[in-house]
């Protein structure tokens, strides 16, 4: 009993919170969400405190993030077969030992990430499984050791690093150097203290392009034998100590293919340093970051001797008279001066530089441009940002036409002349966000003619002017936040017909306007509230009817709410009908207006946060049933009934965070079937039976994933408060409830198997006890009443007998013996119930004559008729019914009448069959028991009068 009990009990949790459409939550894990359903799955198990890798991985997942953990060991079992994962990290855990074969199922990885842990070896199957793996990280361990076949399921991998371990011996990297992929090996900061090719025993040239043995303590980086043929880089940064290093490469057709090279804080021979840079004929790019002392010492002429150098990169070196060291570097395409304390440009240093496209001179301490900026006509992009320039004039960049991009940002500059950027035709980017720009002046209202990105957020401004932009026809983008600003005139955004995105900080007193923006699909909206403002202008959101093209519109108000009564207008959007994605933040005292989105039947991502909406009407989403995306965070929401009030069928990512949720009908995400993102973190929980479904389905379901479900704490009841909301045990609460179901569905089955078993055994039975007890009822009620007889005989028979009764008995029993007869035809009252007149009709004849034919037999209301009949009869115990046979019956056609075919079997009937010539005597039977008066049944036949004056049973029952 207990066994089946179970069985149900589980059948009954399937049956209530089985649903396809919804979907999964992880103990430590969320799963990034994506609105393309048939996008890859990324799990990110990441600062999750995991001390194992968690079981609840889903099978499909192609993207498993588990950095910043403390997982000290890797089971064979764990990963198990994930067929579809493609990158795995690992990083930051404390990882000592793998089992060998432990990634043997996952045979798509390709990236595999096992930064920051304490592995000591790598073990000759460690790898194994992993044939489609092209990059492997292992940095930053303890590896002292390297098995010789380690590598050898890796037969695709092109890049590994082993950065940041204890490697000493340069033949401990040879069975990496056979893999016929690889193109990058990164060994830095290992104890290597030579790096010599003559100590690989290869019989074979390696594929290897970029070698990085950077911060190794390095005695000598030798290549004397013809195995790095395909080489383009190396990084050999931060090797030696004490110019101890020595660089040995005799041949310098071993190094034709170098084009970049990292000398960054190297500590080799200045003479050695120098010969090494003219030993290399194909060099493109040169790294030397902290290398001031060769830098004093000259080596730039050196490296300016290069021909075919092009790119050279001297950030992080302490040397601010670094430029006019670089006066013979006329070749040079990219140059970064970066964070090298420069407090100017020394003049004439960069002017031969006809070819340069790239100058970063970022993080110094420029007071201004530098002179020699202006006559490089070649330069495309100029980067000035976090220097001290208070202003730009005229000329600073006169002859820089081709400039396409210019970061000014992170400085003091306070004003634009108008004529800054008049040259600039072909500039698409400007940057001045984070400066001291209290005006424009007339910078953008001439020139700059194919300017797409505007960056001015966080200056000085208080007033945008008229016509402050009326030059930039081309501006897509334009950013201007700023807690400054004060005042906006009508036409301060004229001129700007292109811009697609504008991100803007404006006053509630603003006076703007977007018309002629037919282009904008992006707008960012920041309201400033100031203490003193009253009362809102009462057209301050006419502006937005002009928005058509909109696509995307943010709102926020910064600090506190408004402090007066302030209601948004419902025609906010109401030219918006390209509207998809729209956000609101702190802007509604309560809950938007119904028809707020009547005209958005696009939209399909929206946010309202930090609003009161516990008075929200569900008629709002009525509109937008193309939604996807709804976050109603920190809104003070109590149910989520209204959901299931609206028809959202695409909704597939929902944020609820921080309300006031207690109890989840979990019936309601029943109503969104394609939700796949749920998010209720923050809300005050009350762990107790009320929430047990939502806990249930939580645990249970496919589809929907809550995010962080299992950090959902209880705040009710106090005794339970800090405990999870998940770990509370629900067992008790279904119980109750799963026992009645029990109870109620095997009674259900029991009742099931009863009706049947009646239904085909015992229905006759019971529909003849049925008309027996209506007609016990009726006679009751007679006995009680007292009332005469007004018939002699009712006459039940057969619609198909009406022939014979009117051809041959009527003209005998009314028309020759003058008996009153009683037939339905013409005796029973209209409009009574059929069952109601047969039972009159039955008690108001001292007789009745049952005129039994096959069709008789197989006729509901005649068989109606007899039942009453014969219950009249056994009730009492008179001779009240005369059963005329029109053919013969076998018995077996008798048996829902099974008390009449007893006595039918016992006693004597009338059979119209077997008078034959003789009716007369049939007739005048007939009338003997019609005469019969109301004897007792123990002296007079009950169905056919006086003993001897009828057929005997036999002859017609024969059959029987």
């Amino acid at each position: 009993m207990g066994t089946i009990r179970r069985r149900l009990l589980l059948l009954l949790s399937l049956l209530l919170h089985l649903n396809p459409s919804l979907t999964y939550s992880l103990k430590s894990c969320n799963i990034d969400y994506s609105e393309d359903p048939s996008a890859d799955v990324v799990l990110d198990c990441s600062n999750g405190e995991l001390v194992v890798i968690p079981d609840d991985i889903p099978r499909d997942v192609s993207s498993v993030n588990l950095r910043n953990n403390t997982i000290g060991r890797i089971n064979r079992e764990d990963f198990g077969f994930l067929s579809k994962l493609r990158l795995l990290s690992l990083d930051l855990n404390e990882i000592a030992d793998i089992d060998d074969g432990s990634f043997i199922g996952l045979v798509a990885l390709t990236k595999l990430r096992m930064r920051f842990n304490n592995l000591t070896n790598l073990t000759s199957n460690l790898f194994q499984g992993l044939f489609n793996l092209t990059t492997l990280d292992v940095g930053n361990n303890n590896i002292q050791f390297i098995d010789t076949s380690a590598f050898r399921f890796l037969s695709r991998l092109q890049t590994v690093k082993l950065d940041s371990n204890r490697l000493r011996q340069v033949s401990d990297i040879q069975p990496i150097l056979q893999l016929p992929h690889l193109r990058e090996l990164i060994i830095g900061d290992n104890q290597f203290h030579s790096f010599q090719t003559k100590d690989l025993l290869l019989n074979m040239s390696s594929s290897l392009q970029m070698l990085d043995v950077a911060r190794n303590e390095l005695e000598k980086f030798s290549i004397t034998t013809p195995i790095f043929p395909r080489l383009e880089l190396v990084d050999i940064s931060r090797c030696g100590h004490n110019a101890s290093l020595e660089w040995d490469i005799p041949d310098k057709t071993l190094l034709r293919n170098i084009t970049q090279l990292y000398f960054s804080y190297i500590s080799l021979p200045f003479k050695e340093m120098q010969n090494v840079l003219q030993s290399l004929d194909s060099l493109m790019h040169l790294r030397l970051n902290h290398m001031r002392e060769y830098i004093n010492k000259g080596l730039l002429k050196t490296v300016c001797k290069i021909p075919t150098l092009k790119k050279l990169d001297l950030s992080h070196n302490q040397c601010p008279n670094i430029s006019a060291k670089l006066v013979s570097c006329s070749q040079l395409t990219e140059l970064d001066l970066s964070l090298t304390y420069m407090t100017e440009l020394s003049q004439g240093s960069i002017r031969s530089m006809k070819q340069l496209k790239n100058l970063a001179v970022q993080g110094n301490f420029l007071s201004k441009v530098p002179d020699d900026i202006s006559g490089l006509s070649s330069l495309e992009i100029l980067d000035l940002s976090n220097n001290l320039l208070t202003e730009l004039v005229c000329g600073d960049f006169l002859n820089t036409t081709r400039l396409t991009e210019l970061y000014l940002n992170t400085n003091h500059i306070a004003k634009l002349d108008g004529c800054v950027f008049e040259n600039m035709n072909d500039l698409k980017v400007l940057d001045l966000s984070e400066n001291l720009l209290w005006t424009f002046g007339s910078a953008f209202k001439m020139g700059l003619q194919k300017l797409e990105f505007l960056h001015l957020s966080k200056n000085s401004l208080s007033i945008l002017e008229e016509g402050d932009f009326k030059g930039l026809r081309s501006v897509k983008y334009l950013d201007m936040v700023s807690d400054n600003i004060k005042l906006v005139r009508h036409k301060a955004l004229e001129g700007l017909n292109n811009l697609q995105t504008l991100i803007v900080l404006l006053p509630l007193t603003f006076e703007i306007n977007f018309t002629g923006m037919q282009q904008l699909e992006n707008l960012t909206i920041y309201f400033n509230t100031d203490i003193g403002f009253k009362k809102p202008p009462p057209n301050l959101y006419e502006a937005f009817l002009n928005l058509k093209s909109l696509k995307m519109l943010t709102i926020i108000c910064k600090g506190d709410h408004f402090g007066y009564p302030f209601d948004i207008p419902s025609y906010i959007l109401k030219a918006m009908d390209h509207l998809e994605e729209f956000t609101a933040v702190n802007l509604y005292v309560s809950a938007p207006h119904p028809k707020t989105f009547q005209f958005n039947s696009q939209l399909k991502n929206l946010t309202i946060e930090q609003t009161d909406l516990s008075d929200l009407d569900p008629e709002l989403f009525r509109p937008i049933p193309n939604l996807k995306s709804l976050d109603l965070s920190k809104n003070k929401l109590r149910s989520l009934d209204f959901l299931a009030q609206v028809d959202l069928p695409a909704l597939s990512w929902l944020k609820l965070r921080e309300n006031e949720l207690m109890v989840i009908n979990e019936t309601v995400f029943q109503s969104l079937p394609a939700l796949t993102y749920l998010d209720l973190l923050g809300n005050p929980f009350t762990c107790n039976c009320s929430n047990a479904g939502f806990i249930q389905w939580v645990k249970s379901n496919n589809q929907t994933q809550v995010v962080n479900a299992y950090q959902y704490a209880c705040s009710f009841p106090v005794a339970k408060r800090g405990s999870k909301l998940l770990d509370f045990d629900i067992q008790s609460c279904w119980m109750d409830i799963n026992f009645f179901c029990f109870i109620s569905f095997t009674c259900l089955v029991v009742l099931t198997l009863l009706t049947s078993f009646i239904y085909h055994f015992l229905r006759w039975q019971l529909v003849y006890s049925f008309y027996l007890f209506l007609a016990f009822l009726y006679d009751s009620r007679r006995r009680k009443k007292e009332s005469p007889h007004c018939y002699d005989a009712f006459i039940s028979y057969n619609v198909h007998d009406e022939a014979w009764v009117y051809r041959e008995m009527l003209p005998v029993l009314e028309g020759e013996q003058g008996w009153r007869l009683c037939l339905h035809h013409r005796d029973f009252q209209p409009g009574k119930p059929i069952i109601e007149n047969i039972t009159d009709a039955i008690y108001s004849s001292r007789k009745t004559i049952c005129v039994i034919s096959q069709r008789y037999l197989q006729s509901e209301w005649c068989s109606r008729e007899i039942q009453m009949a014969s219950f009249r009869l056994f009730d009492e115990q008179k001779d009240v019914l005369i059963l005329l046979f029109l053919e013969e019956i076998p018995a077996y056609q008798l048996s829902p009448f099974y008390r009449m075919r007893k006595l039918v079997k016992r006693h004597t009937y009338l059979s119209w069959s077997q008078a034959g010539q003789h009716t007369g005597v049939f007739w005048q039977n007939v009338r003997r028991a019609l005469e019969t008066r109301d004897a007792p049944t123990e002296n007079t036949n009950l169905l056919t009068g006086p003993a001897g004056s009828f057929h005997q049973p036999e002859a017609p029952m024969s059959s029987g």
